[in-house]
């Protein structure tokens, strides 16, 4: 049984949309975190930098995660 992939073109319009919106999302994630871990000291991360830039490129996944656990949180050590 051969299944056939769709094409960009033979998607409904709304469906274009929804896959538009979420690459738009990943790719303000990405960008937002990366921003934030080039600028921010590695003091201030729980990981090298570069183990959180390579993460950042993991979907919504890695940015997500640098968001959530790769800083330290303030009066923290």
């Amino acid at each position: 049984m051969e299944v056939r992939r769709q094409r960009w073109r033979d998607l409904t319009p709304w469906r274009r949309t929804e896959i538009s919106a979420a690459a738009a999302v990943q790719l303000a994630l990405l960008v937002a975190a990366l921003r934030d871990l080039l600028r921010r000291p590695a003091a201030e991360l729980t990981a090298p930098k570069a183990v959180w830039v390579a993460a950042c490129f993991v979907n919504f996944v890695g940015p997500l995660a640098y968001f959530a656990a790769g800083r330290r949180r303030p009066g923290r050590s």
